[in-house]
């Protein structure tokens, strides 16, 4: 059979932002070698107007859910199978049933081999769902299938799931438990890697102290340098930021999510609740690592003041990069199922409403309006990746000039800054005409 796998994007345009797909490299490896599988990435690549093969698969987010949706028509033939798996499969996979012929719940490992053999028998299910069972394997560097660079930054995902159950987060509508590769397995994958930086995309690398430590000490000989995201509980121990460094992070993504008690109360975000920011950015900055911060405004305890604290934290802090959002109530999270229960989501499913635009809100907040909400983070965005604010944060902290650091910060926030222009009020995915998701 001839396969091809879609990485979907938002919209219609290149992306200067995209990460690499490391699900190319897994489904390469699950796919049987007596098929023909072609991978195409729409964020850095344009689309065929037809596509001939038997089989169209989507890896489908909220996000590029009405995209996926618009695509499928599209390429829809009767010889033809649509298959889409993802995050939104977790929680609208009935809806996905609307555009496809088959819906893949969960893990590909678990999925996609199954899938794959009853179409060989002219018969695939309407739905395949991963019981988790599968355990985390190295996924093989395979050339040829990433026609991108990808700024020649190597992903890697040496976890799934998350142990904290945030109220805003889709992460625990796709799994319901924390899986980890074996050390040794990690280490052998790392050191096959091409690239010598990594993003690793772990919802949070960190999950307890002792198996940290094993990790870093475990990578530190391969010399890699590489990126991640942690919780607080991490970001706050001298011995687990020394640990990183040596063995060769540069930069830590961390969710502050709010300077606000009540809104981080509010979130479920329990790490962070007795945090003391500052504090932890000093002892960040005492080991020579960049923060990328990551804030979401607009929760029941907010009001406009909320926009300008929220950024004055940030430069103050001389934050590398950040992201400000609106809070978006996502399907299947608590957010969602309040917001509905109040009455005060503004679209049935904002995700397919063709009067949705990115960057605006989807609900009504208590303390502003949807607007006031939408217009306070754009402005929050735009100042903070400004010429002067970036110069401003540039100068203002020593460690920025390390050379690695110094060309991760100048290149996150020229990126950053070309991206908001671009996506700002934009359609999500174009005209799906569908009038009841409004």
């Amino acid at each position: 059979m001839k396969i091809t796998f879609i990485r979907l994007n938002m919209f219609e345009h290149i992306s200067s932002d995209a990460m690499k797909p490391v699900l190319f490299a897994v489904i390469k490896g699950l796919t049987p070698a007596e098929h023909e599988i072609y991978f195409l990435d729409e964020r850095v690549e344009r689309l065929p107007e037809q596509i001939d093969s038997d089989i169209i698969a989507f890896s489908v987010e909220t996000y590029t859910a009405k995209r996926a949706y618009i695509l499928a028509k599209k390429y829809k033939t009767k010889n033809n199978v649509i298959v889409m798996g993802g995050f939104h499969a977790g929680v609208m996979s009935d809806e996905m049933l609307r555009y496809a012929d088959t819906v893949l719940v969960g893990d590909a490992e678990d999925t996609w081999g199954d899938f794959l053999a009853d179409c060989v028998k002219g018969a695939p299910a309407h739905k395949y769902i991963s019981e988790e069972k599968h355990p985390l394997t190295a996924v093989p560097d395979v050339p040829g299938i990433y026609r991108h660079n990808y700024y020649g930054i190597g992903v890697y995902q040496l976890s799934r799931g998350c142990k904290f159950n945030c109220e805003f987060c889709s992460i625990k509508t796709m799994y319901r438990c924390v899986r980890r590769k074996p050390r040794d397995v990690i280490y052998e994958e790392l050191k096959a890697a091409r690239e010598k930086i990594i993003f690793f995309a772990d919802d949070n690398l960190f999950y307890d102290k002792n198996s940290a430590l094993e990790l870093f000490q475990k990578i530190a000989p391969l010399k890699k340098k590489w990126a991640c995201q942690i919780s607080l509980d991490a970001a706050g121990d001298d011995e687990i930021l020394k640990a990183m460094k040596k063995a060769g992070c540069f930069l830590v993504l961390i969710g502050f999510e709010s300077l606000n008690a009540g809104s981080l109360a509010e979130m479920n975000k329990r790490a962070n609740i007795c945090a003391d920011y500052t504090e932890i950015i000093r002892r960040i900055y005492r080991h020579r690592l960049l923060v990328y911060g990551t804030f979401v405004l607009g929760c029941d305890g907010d009001n406009v003041d909320v926009f300008d604290a929220t950024f004055q934290f940030a430069v103050k802090n001389k934050i590398a990069v950040t992201n400000f959002n609106p809070l978006i109530p996502m399907p299947g999270t608590g957010v969602y199922k309040r917001m509905e229960k109040e009455g005060r989501l503004l679209y049935k499913k904002w995700w397919l409403s063709d009067r949705y635009r990115y960057g605006e809100t989807a609900f009504i907040p208590k303390n502003m309006s949807p607007e006031q909400l939408r217009d306070g983070c754009l402005k929050m965005r735009t100042d903070f990746y400004s010429a002067r604010c970036i110069l401003k944060r540039l100068f203002s902290n020593p460690i920025n000039f390390i050379p690695l650091n110094f060309f991760v910060f100048i290149m996150a926030n020229i990126i950053s800054h070309r991206e908001i222009l671009k996506k700002q009020g934009q359609l999500l995915g174009g005209i799906l005409n569908e009038a009841d998701v409004d």
